[in-house]
C-alpha cells in the first residue's frame, strides 16, 4: 500500500490552476482583459435594442464607434474599494478594459443611433429604416 501525505490546499489549487487557464490574465496594460459584459439584445417594429451591464462604469469610459457596418462598444471598468478598520486595512481593486463588436443589420438608420447609460446598463436603440414597399409592374415582351 502506498503512503500519501495530505495536502488540505490540493483541491484549491486545482481549483485556481482550472480558473486561471479558463481566464486568462492580460499580460501588458494594452491587452483586452477577461471582462466581457453581459448583453442582451432584442427587436421591435422600430428598432433594434442591445442593452450592456456595465456595473461600475463610468459614462466618460464608455465609447461606442461605427465602422463599416460594425458597432463596436469598448472602455474600461476602474472599480476600488478600501476598507479602514482598527486592527486590519483592506484594498480591493479590479478594472479591466472590455470591447464587444456586433454587425449591423442593413435595414438600421446608422445617423439615428442612440446610446445612453443609466444604473449601470448601457442601452443602445438601433432604429430601422423604413421599407417602402414598391411594386413595379414588369413588362412581358
Amino acid at each position: 500500500m502506498m503512503v500519501t501525505k495530505f495536502d488540505p490546499f490540493a483541491e484549491i489549487k486545482r481549483l485556481e490552476d482550472r480558473l486561471f487557464q479558463a481566464y486568462p490574465v492580460a499580460k501588458d496594460e494594452g491587452a483586452i482583459s477577461a471582462f466581457v459584459p453581459t448583453v442582451n439584445t432584442r427587436e421591435d417594429d422600430k428598432a433594434y435594442h442591445i442593452e450592456v451591464d456595465l456595473p461600475g462604469v463610468k459614462k466618460e469610459d464608455i465609447h461606442v464607434d461605427i465602422s463599416d457596418g460594425v458597432l463596436t462598444i469598448s472602455g474600461e471598468r476602474k472599480f476600488k474599494k478600501e476598507i479602514k478598520e482598527k486592527d486590519y486595512y483592506k484594498v480591493e481593486s479590479s478594472f479591466g478594459k472590455f470591447e464587444r463588436s456586433f454587425r449591423l443589420p442593413d435595414d438600421v438608420k446608422e445617423d439615428d443611433i442612440k446610446a445612453e447609460t443609466k444604473d449601470g446598463v448601457l442601452e443602445i436603440t438601433l432604429p430601422k429604416v423604413k421599407k417602402e414597399e414598391k411594386k413595379k409592374k414588369i413588362e412581358v415582351k
